[in-house]
């Protein structure tokens, strides 16, 4: 029996350093991501514990009357200002790095491999705690999704959604997109990829 995962990247944030809110135009954009799954019957909703993924999650909340858990796993691989003194241009570079090389660990946060592991751990954690058909939503960050992406699939199931997917990555996953996922008999399979059909309403 199946479970269905739904992987919703924050709205747009605020483009400053630390951990910062989201914008107008992204408080619009939880607003139409919250009304898309009223109807959904949602089990759960899993959170990173940064404050947009918060913030985001909790216009979905509020629109399914569900609760929300707030979970350590779901944090961005690295976060501009955790590294104290760090520049823009230097996070930059050290993201891109991360994400050519899944193996290199930067001074601050994990390794590509490492984040799509947790966020792996986290999944397969909450399949076998929830019923059959349930539908769970997980509120993380762009690259957050594509490390499990990368770590989980093979490059051909990955190309079907995007050609070259694995060098395109960190520019396939919008805000307030929606990767769906089916689990079943132990394999997640994407069904939707980085939708952003419900924000053109």
């Amino acid at each position: 029996m199946t479970r269905t995962l739904y992987l919703v990247r924050h709205a747009l944030k605020e483009k400053a350093i630390g951990d910062v809110p989201i914008t107008s135009e992204g408080i619009i954009q939880a607003q139409l991501t919250a009304r898309h799954f009223i109807n959904l019957h949602i089990s759960t909703i899993v959170t990173s514990p940064l404050r947009r993924a918060i913030e985001t999650a909790e216009y979905i909340a509020s629109a399914t009357q569900t609760n929300i858990i707030i979970e350590s796993r779901l944090r961005e691989r690295a976060n501009w200002g955790d590294l104290q003194d760090q520049s823009f241009e230097e996070f930059v570079e050290m993201w891109e790095r991360s994400t050519r090389d899944m193996e290199y660990i930067p001074p601050i946060g994990d390794s590509a491999k490492q984040a799509g592991e947790r966020l792996s751990s986290l999944l397969s954690e909450l399949v076998k705690i929830h019923p059959p058909m349930s539908n769970i939503v997980i509120v993380t960050h762009g690259g957050l999704i594509t490390d499990f992406l990368v770590n989980t699939l093979s490059e051909n199931q990955l190309n079907v959604w995007h050609p070259n997917f694995v060098a395109a990555q960190s520019n396939l996953i919008p805000e307030c997109s929606i990767t769906k996922l089916i689990y079943d008999k132990g394999i997640f399979t994407i069904n939707d990829f980085a939708s952003i059909e419900h924000l053109k309403t």
